[in-house]
């Protein structure tokens, strides 16, 4: 099917394993409105962050090629830290003429955005677990290991409680691991910045910024997502060059009307902010 579909016009994958990605493809759509997207949900199998990396790794391979395979997509966007941090590697071996942009938590905005010079990191344990995670942070700093300025926070069961449009669980948590990450602040040894390291937790956004100190500002992944994918794009000539891209198509392993909705109450989250 893809095979004929010239460069320009054939449509960007995206891929997590549930409804977070639909954060960054809501950046993706911003930044290159002539682009048509195609959105693949694993939610049969989510979440991604509790599990283990053969799992995860042989998961997105399964997703990706199919995506290839069916849609011909001309670049592949992987939003979910865990499958980035587990599987990016094998995926660029795979298909080594295809552009893949992989997310990762965005210390290095959040380092240059903080006053107080603390951050802390809301993300799942795999990706905190992660040799990807460690070397961001190493390369940031400098040093082996996190320094203490950087506070990784493994929320468990967060992605999940999003998933299943669980409200109370949600502001349950949200609230547990806010406290785990203090103290939150603009004063001295507080973290001001909090790095969203999950694309599930943009979903809570307006939870978070309620139960957090005024002033504490919040850095999600999918704006330098969508920056790298319009430069990967446009060195390889693939950048659509008319028309609009449309609404994307949206798949999935599991429910789909889940993934239909929860669109549509991010693009509800967006108008907020």
């Amino acid at each position: 099917m893809g095979q004929a579909t010239h460069a320009g016009t054939a449509p960007i994958g995206v891929f997590d394993s549930g409804i977070g990605g639909l954060s960054v493809l809501a950046a993706l759509r911003a930044r290159l409105p002539r682009e048509r997207f195609v959105y693949y949900a694993d939610t049969a199998h989510a979440p991604y962050g509790e599990r283990g990396d053969a799992f995860v790794a042989a998961r997105t391979r399964e997703v990706a090629g199919l995506l290839v395979r069916e849609h011909g997509v001309k670049a592949l966007v992987v939003a979910c830290n865990t499958a980035t941090a587990a599987a990016i590697h094998l995926l660029r071996e795979a298909w080594p003429a295809l552009p893949v942009v992989g997310v990762e938590p965005a210390l290095k905005p959040a380092l240059a955005l903080s006053r107080t010079g603390h951050v802390a990191v809301l993300a799942t344990r795999g990706t905190l677990a992660s040799g990807k995670f460690g070397q961001l942070a190493e390369r940031l700093t400098g040093g082996a290991g996190l320094p203490p300025h950087i506070r990784p926070v493994p929320c468990d069961g967060l992605a999940d409680a999003i998933e299943q449009d669980d409200l109370p669980r949600v502001r349950e948590l949200c609230a547990r691991y806010l406290q785990a990450a203090g103290p939150l602040g603009s004063g001295p040894e507080q973290a001001d910045v909090v790095v969203l390291g999950c694309t599930h937790y943009p979903f809570v956004l307006p939870v978070l910024r309620g139960l957090a100190p005024a002033g504490v500002r919040f850095v999600e992944t999918g704006e330098p997502v969508a920056r790298q994918t319009e430069r990967l794009l446009g060195d390889a000539g693939r950048l659509a060059s008319e028309g609009h891209g449309g609404d994307p198509v949206l798949l999935a392993s599991g429910s789909l009307r889940n993934l239909q909705w929860a669109a549509q109450r991010l693009a509800a989250v967006d108008g907020a902010h």
